[in-house]
């Protein structure tokens, strides 16, 4: 009985839909959902950063529900991440450890104090979320649907680190954008290749040139058809009922 339910209902599901937008927190952009919903593992007002994560009696920056835009956008190098989480400046790869002695979590204690060595003043811009109403669609998609609300980066550092696992679920060892590496394409089979030899669709819609174009495989010309400008097509394709299999939209 329950396999005969899963194949039923697995074959209600025709089309699989990635969208892949730029780096956002939880807390920025769903932790105020808790308002809706206190199951999520939001942000209530409460949390705090000091401005010197060293010491407790330095100014506090209290997260606030005002993020609209964030300009200029914080840091998210390895490096930059691992003083935001930690509290603790980065100095090398070979003097800093991986994880700081004696600490059993992460405290999450130094987002303020990297902000304000990226411009003074930041910290406050870092320390704040966006209200439900500011962002109407997630929030309906959150009032229908579930919320992974423990769902970490793949790989704590910059942003085509992070985009490569999202479809091959590897870097191929990269932690930072490393032009010459990316422009000569990574090489891991991805879920594009899986689909493609199983004989499944799949279509990559993108408003600038896409980033699954760093996979090197997907650089072939018989993947050339898979592609498709995203103001152009993604509409008309949801309106006629012509999405592929698998579909991977890209903002940026």
């Amino acid at each position: 009985m329950a396999a005969a339910v899963a194949r039923g209902s697995s074959n209600k599901i025709k089309t699989v839909v990635v969208l892949v937008q730029e780096n956002r927190s939880f807390d920025h952009m769903l932790g105020w959902m808790k308002t809706l919903n206190p199951d999520i593992d939001g942000v209530t007002g409460v949390e705090t950063n000091h401005v010197d994560a060293s010491n407790p009696t330095s100014p506090a920056v209290r997260f606030s529900d005002g993020a609209q835009y964030v300009d200029p956008d914080p840091g998210h190098s390895a490096q930059v991440i691992y003083e935001q989480v930690y509290g603790t400046p980065f100095v090398d790869a070979t003097t800093t450890p991986m994880t700081p002695p004696g600490v059993p979590a992460p405290p999450m204690s130094g987002f303020a104090q990297e902000a304000e060595k990226e411009k003074p003043g930041m910290s406050t811009t870092v320390m704040s979320g966006i209200r439900p109403d500011a962002v109407p669609v997630y929030r309906e998609l959150v009032k229908e649907f579930a919320v992974c609300d423990r769902w970490f980066a793949s790989n704590p550092a910059s942003t085509q680190p992070n985009r490569l696992f999202v479809h091959s679920a590897t870097s191929h060892g990269l932690v930072s954008n490393d032009t010459k590496a990316l422009v000569a394409g990574l090489p891991q089979r991805t879920i594009f290749d899986a689909l493609y030899d199983e004989g499944h669709s799949f279509g990559i819609y993108y408003q600038y040139p896409p980033s699954t174009l760093l996979y090197r495989n997907l650089r072939q010309l018989k993947y050339v058809g898979n592609f498709h400008a995203f103001d152009l097509d993604f509409r008309r394709h949801c309106r006629e009922g012509k999405l592929p299999s698998y579909v991977s939209a890209t903002s940026t």
